[in-house]
């Protein structure tokens, strides 16, 4: 990895800066939380702790499916000795019995159900000559109990209640909502779902799968915003494409932020320096316009109308896929009050090089080679090997992200990068 002290930007701002600035406005008006079943929950984060509300387990219960029994009556019991024990009670998980064993008595028992007070120990079937049979033939046991309280979970001793079960911030997916529902709880507090509108803009921006005249291109930055919020947690209030007039794009943001009630507002193109550039046009004086030190997604814009985030992003496909992962993903996230707002990163060695330009940071999509479990490697999504930011058609092939710092001006095969998974 070739790497230089590059020149300070002139007039550059850094990555870190221009997410710093978009998390402190998404800080500012952080989403109201609300109640929602249990069952609803999974794919939303909790805007306060789940709070046990029974202990776990309630009640002390076997973990085998065996014979409660007292451990006296059993500690020398072996192949050679076996200890038989006369079989007083049937316990299936669910019972309300509550057998007292005496001296050389058990009482068969079934996963989950009460340990009798009176037992001490549980032996499963493996360890008895017979098995599984009828439950009042008699236990005949060869291998005795490693310990008192062997094969049984205690009352309490995983979780109390009153003690966190998941805590504020997490997002719920299935395991989280089934701890707490093992807990009792059939309500958790969740923080509403940001509701967000995409406008793309562009003269030559034509819906997918129509014909095509001179200069038109298919549309497709809508669909790349709208299925990239959704996974972020949030709710699309409207979809919408526009060509670059003034009026239409300001009359679709007016609609937008009053009458779809957008808390986050995503446009795409007419960001840069060009002379139809709609997005500048309308918004110069109400949100900034500013150029980062990144590749690809060098002019960026963001701001707030009202308690409406906007942002304003390149209108590269590619730009606008890098651009969500810095900026609009994290802030999204931090709406919701999620304890995490990037994705996870790991440093892994590449199988081909390529150039960055130095002084700003390069995030090249790429394609992880999993088939050695010990050592994933990565390698340019492109067809060609190649890093360029209009490379758009090689992102069906990426499933993450290789972050250069703004001090490397090449990537050798076999460095070591930093790589943002997407998945």
């Amino acid at each position: 990895m070739r790497i230089t002290t590059p020149p300070a930007p002139v007039g550059l701002r850094t990555v870190e800066d221009h997410r710093a600035s978009v998390l402190a406005a998404a800080a500012a008006v952080a989403l109201p939380g609300e109640a929602v079943s249990i069952a609803d929950a999974v794919g939303r984060t909790l805007a306060a702790d789940v709070l046990a509300r029974v202990d776990v387990p309630l009640f002390d219960n076997s973990a085998m499916d065996g014979y409660a029994v007292r451990l006296d009556d059993v500690a020398t019991a072996t192949e050679q000795n076996p200890v038989e024990l006369r079989v007083i009670a049937d316990l299936p998980a669910g019972s309300s019995e509550e057998p007292d064993l005496g001296p050389g008595e058990a009482a068969r028992i079934m996963t989950g159900a009460p340990v009798p007070r009176s037992a001490t120990a549980v032996v499963p079937f493996e360890h008895t000559r017979d098995g599984l049979q009828v439950w009042d033939a008699p236990a005949v046991v060869t291998r005795a109990p490693a310990r008192p309280s062997a094969n049984i979970r205690r009352h309490g001793e995983e979780l109390r209640a009153g003690a966190v079960v998941a805590p504020a911030g997490g997002v719920i997916g299935p395991l989280q909502q089934t701890a707490i529902a093992i807990t009792g709880v059939d309500t958790v507090l969740v923080r509403r779902r940001p509701r967000v509108a995409v406008i793309s803009t562009g003269s030559e921006l034509a819906a997918p799968g129509d014909d095509l005249a001179r200069g038109q291109i298919p549309e497709s930055n809508s669909v790349l915003l709208a299925s990239l919020c959704t996974e972020a947690g949030a709710d699309i209030v409207s979809i919408d494409s526009v060509t670059d007039e003034d009026a239409a794009f300001a009359a679709l943001l007016d609609r937008a932020t009053t009458d779809a009630r957008a808390d986050v507002v995503i446009t795409s193109g007419g960001v840069s320096a060009g002379a139809h550039e709609v997005v500048k046009n309308v918004l110069r004086d109400r949100i900034a316009f500013v150029a980062v030190a990144m590749q690809p997604g060098r002019p960026q814009a963001f701001g707030r109308i009202g308690d409406t985030l906007v942002f304003g992003l390149p209108g590269n496909p590619a730009s606008v896929a890098v651009s969500f992962e810095a900026y609009v993903r994290p802030a999204l996230l931090a709406l919701q009050g999620r304890s995490e707002q990037q994705r996870p990163t790991l440093r892994m060695p590449t199988t081909a090089g390529w150039r960055s330009p130095l002084g700003r940071t390069q995030y090249v999509p790429v394609t992880l080679d999993r088939s050695d479990p010990s050592t994933w490697s990565v390698q340019p999504a492109a067809a060609d090997g190649s890093s360029g930011a209009h490379l758009a058609a090689g992102l069906a092939r990426a499933d993450a992200y290789a972050v250069v710092p703004a001090e490397v001006s090449a990537v050798a095969a076999g460095d070591l990068v930093d790589v943002m998974l997407l998945s």
